[in-house]
């Protein structure tokens, strides 16, 4: 069963702390984003190998492994993102839909195992490449298709809320 589309702009995590999970995006240092990767790492591998781990809590809520297998995409999105900013002045990045693309690739049937694996590799490329970001690039700029402005600073930011937000969705 698909999960309602959730169709929030979630930018305004930049400038507030978010009333849900409580990470304030926009004060977490840019250049500590690789770092705090590594960090909730362990905490999503665990998560992942309880015995529930694909099991919906209830039919409107991602279980813990589409949750996993979302962050896994969001980290090879924003690494391919954030190496346009890197290497393109301005760039505008191509609409991404979410919903779509756990529905193409089949969330619901994943396994947690596999998944875990997957998203230690995700999660590492995502911490070296935000690493490697350097001193003056930090203010360069890439539109969203919406038109929201963003920086590598202020994507590292954005990007890193999604995934604390989420371990904050299965309990991690």
């Amino acid at each position: 069963m698909p999960i309602t589309p959730d169709t929030k702009d979630w930018t305004w995590v930049l400038k507030e702390p978010c009333a849900e999970c409580g990470f304030h995006a926009g004060e977490f240092p840019a250049e500590q984003v690789g770092q705090r990767l590594r960090d909730d790492l362990p905490r999503w591998q665990a998560v992942l190998a309880k015995p529930d781990a694909g099991v919906r809590p209830n039919a409107a809520i991602w279980s813990a492994t589409e949750y996993a297998c979302h962050c896994r995409d969001v980290c090879d999105l924003f690494v391919e993102r954030l190496t346009l900013m890197l290497t393109q002045d301005n760039p505008q990045f191509a609409n991404w839909d979410q919903d779509q693309t756990a529905i193409d690739s089949d969330y619901t049937s994943q396994l947690a195992a596999p998944i875990s694996e997957q998203l230690a590799v995700s999660f590492s490329a995502a911490a070296d490449a935000f690493d490697a970001v350097p001193d003056d690039a930090w203010e360069r700029p890439g539109t969203r298709s919406n038109g929201s402005v963003f920086t590598s600073r202020t994507l590292a930011q954005y990007f890193l809320h999604d995934l604390v937000h989420h371990l904050h969705d299965v309990d991690g």
